[in-house]
């Protein structure tokens, strides 16, 4: 299988973007476009369910691109990023090795340290040639690690290599490409920052968020995607723990759909709100008044622009 090859243009990247569902503005389409003809990486931070991670997908998706997804975590260390060796397997061998009376330890050694041996792991696969083309190595939060896996990622996203002591340098032959997303729990240290296109990604406008709705949620009523959107727009301006994301909007969309609503009520609402909001104290913020503030505000809003 052969991937397809990276945009010509800006306009052709928000093509490639609008073809996989994806609704981006112009700002991420360019910043896009470059990290894909620089071959850079592209550092993407923003609140958690804006549609970082989605990017990454989209991409791979759009591309014929193997994704390749290192989710971050704290304590993560070579083992689970790079590649281990198979202990059991080489116990194995060599016992075998013991019994047939193989007496040469160092052809025993280089036998149990060759690549059939070797587990691959996200960082080591992504360097790796591909029949459809360079892969999609998405690092997933990487505010979920810590400064010393952050400075051991700094000669992969310089040289595009990865050190195996039993075997050398493994260099890329073509770059991956390279998507990093970060929640904002933590900064990021400056010298991996500067080593890729930097793009915020914020919460879309109503226009472009009412667009994703449609074409992720395809059976919602068009009243009720107006007033969906209107609504979570609202109560991102309010003072709450954790705003609500493009996920949480499609999560309660879809949830709405399900219950075949057709319009908002302030029951219906406060019933659903466990689909939109995730902590308590932002739910217990919405009581049934202040719900019904909203949704009055939203309907009149709605109302004034037909």
């Amino acid at each position: 299988m052969t991937g397809k090859s990276v945009p010509a243009s800006i306009d052709d990247t928000l093509n490639l973007l609008t073809g996989a569902n994806y609704i981006a503005d112009r700002s991420l389409a360019t910043v896009l476009f470059l990290a894909l003809r620089m071959s850079r990486p592209l550092f993407l931070e923003g609140e958690a369910g804006v549609g970082k991670t989605e990017i990454a997908k989209v991409l791979a998706q759009a591309l014929g691109r193997r994704l390749i997804r290192l989710q971050c975590y704290e304590g993560l260390d070579v083992a689970a990023t790079v590649y281990e060796w198979n202990y059991g397997a080489q116990m194995i061998t060599i016992r075998l090795a013991e019994a047939e009376g193989e007496g040469d330890r160092e052809r025993i050694e280089h036998d149990v340290f060759s690549e059939r041996f070797l587990i691959k792991r996200p960082l080591l696969q992504a360097l790796e040639p591909d029949p459809a083309g360079p892969p999609v190595l998405l690092i997933d939060e990487i505010d979920r690690t810590d400064e010393a896996f952050e400075a051991f990622l700094l000669e992969v996203l310089a040289d595009f290599q990865v050190t195996v002591p039993e075997l050398g340098t493994v260099k890329a032959e073509h770059p991956p490409i390279v998507v990093v997303t970060s929640n904002r729990t933590r900064e990021v240290h400056d010298a991996l920052k500067r080593r890729c296109l930097y793009h915020w990604v914020g919460y879309p406008s109503a226009e472009r968020e009412l667009k994703i709705l449609r074409a992720k949620v395809p059976g919602i009523g068009k009243k009720l995607s107006e007033q969906v959107v209107s609504f979570v727009q609202a109560l991102r301006k309010e003072d709450l723990f954790k705003s609500p994301g493009v996920a949480e909007t499609l999560d309660w969309a879809g949830a709405l759909t399900e219950l075949d609503v057709v319009a908002l009520d302030p029951a219906t609402v406060s019933d659903t709100l466990g689909a939109l909001l995730k902590y308590q104290d932002d739910i217990a913020r919405l009581d049934g008044t202040k719900v019904k503030a909203l949704l009055d505000e939203v309907k009149s809003e709605l109302r004034a622009a037909e």
